[in-house]
């Protein structure tokens, strides 16, 4: 995360301020107050999103691009605002490079499916052995589909994309047609060389695809900059509803991609004999598209933009360097990716092993964590080759967002000292 004057913007964060718009952060669990640091596997909602949801259900509430009555223009009306918001928020040309999706899976086999109209046995694609199944799936069944050949960046033993290795394996080629990674680890926290790698992949004539789900919720977002030729994204992580996402693409690439999914609204005109279809977005909007949860997901940009992405990311910085140094100095936990904050974003994963040497599940970790009110993950994160790769089964994650504080932090640190001793005597 880099950002201009650290200090200066973080202060401008006032986390109390944030927590106060977000009920749930007041609840008790296990009867202690709730410590969420759990927000890379989902994000808490504010009441500002909550509100515009519940507003347009029950004053707005109609189907888009079809209702010609007052209803269903403030419906649409409703519906174009958020893609709007979306795309000036990702820093897009225009608003119609914004597809709406149901999450960030969906958009990249959006991506996986379109782009493998033209893929031939020999051509190939590359992924990196850090992503989550959304980018390695997708492509896997395209290369099954096409004959073509997945290959992936390693990564070194900081957990950082072995570059080097890539470069004298020839890893991006003249047979690359496709190279998709994540911009920031969701296991590691590693925040990837994005538009270097784009710059290899261009040079190549491949198309550079970025699985966003872990950068933009968290960091001020360029596409241009990036060098993404699409970017997906999914708005639960950003404070946003489930059930929205969103691929942003270059429009003259996605005018030239074939639909995703039939149906209505992705049409120009249909005839038994053939059909034609509607420009970008909606060649790829089949269907009744999730229209209260795309005014959510407008609601949290307007929440992300007034707090300030570059705030937002100097005290999520913050919140990582005080969670990596009480981890660093926590008997039992070995890190899992960068230790130091260079080019690394706010999801720390760990393990942790007794004083004897028993390594407790990290699904005891949880267990154990949520009855002192903690919430973390357990488990390999939608990320089993990275974890096979490290040569574990399984990790425990902790995570933050603008409304995580370092007295969270704290709690989970001793919480872990506490779960370390209870393995530690238990056997």
């Amino acid at each position: 995360m880099t950002v201009t004057d650290e200090t200066e913007v973080s202060m401008a964060l006032d986390v109390a301020a944030v927590r106060s718009d977000f009920p749930i952060l007041t609840r008790d669990v296990a009867g202690v107050p709730l410590a969420y640091l759990d927000s890379a596997n989902t994000s808490q909602k504010p009441r500002a999103v909550v509100d515009a949801i519940s507003d347009h259900l029950l004053r707005h509430n109609a189907n888009v691009a079809r209702a010609m009555h007052t209803l269903g223009a403030e419906a649409t009306g409703a519906f174009e605002a958020a893609r709007a918001k979306v795309a000036a928020f990702v820093g897009a040309a225009r608003p119609e490079e914004i597809v709406f999706t149901k999450n960030a899976s969906e958009a990249l086999n959006l991506a996986a499916h379109t782009l493998g109209a033209g893929l031939r046995p020999g051509d190939e694609i590359v992924v990196s052995v850090m992503e989550h199944h959304s980018n390695i799936v997708p492509w896997q069944l395209l290369a099954q589909r096409t004959g073509a050949t997945l290959r992936w960046f390693d990564i070194t033993a900081e957990g950082r994309l072995d570059l080097d290795r890539a470069r004298a394996e020839g890893l991006v080629n003249e047979r690359t047609r496709i190279v998709s990674l994540t911009w920031v680890s969701n296991v590691l926290g590693t925040v990837n060389p994005v538009a270097r790698i784009a710059g290899w992949a261009h040079a190549v004539g491949a198309t550079m695809v970025v699985d966003g789900s872990q950068g933009v919720p968290h960091l001020p977002t360029s596409v241009a900059e990036l060098g993404a030729d699409l970017l997906a994204f999914t708005g639960h992580k950003m404070l946003g509803p489930t059930g929205i996402g969103a691929l942003w693409g270059r429009y003259e690439l996605l005018a030239s991609l074939p639909p995703f999914l039939g149906g209505g609204e992705m049409i120009e005109v249909v005839r038994m004999d053939g059909s034609t279809y509607a420009p970008p977005p909606h060649r790829f909007e089949a269907g009744t598209p999730p229209i209260a949860e795309a005014v959510g997901l407008g609601a949290a940009v307007d929440y992300l933009t007034a707090l300030g992405m570059d705030a937002v990311a100097a005290h999520e910085r913050e919140i990582t360097e005080h969670l990596l140094t009480g981890l660093s100095q926590t008997p039992g936990v070995r890190l899992l990716g960068p230790a130091d904050l260079d080019d690394r974003g706010g999801a720390v994963s760990f393990t942790l092993t007794t004083a004897d040497g028993f390594e407790v599940h990290p699904h005891d970790v949880m267990q154990l964590l949520d009855s002192r009110g903690v919430a973390v993950r357990g488990g390999h994160h939608c990320a089993r080759p990275l974890h096979d790769r490290l040569g574990i089964a399984t990790s425990t994650r902790a995570s933050s967002h603008a409304y995580t504080t370092t007295a969270e932090v704290d709690r989970l640190l001793d919480a872990l000292a506490y779960t370390r001793d209870f393995f530690g005597g238990a056997r």
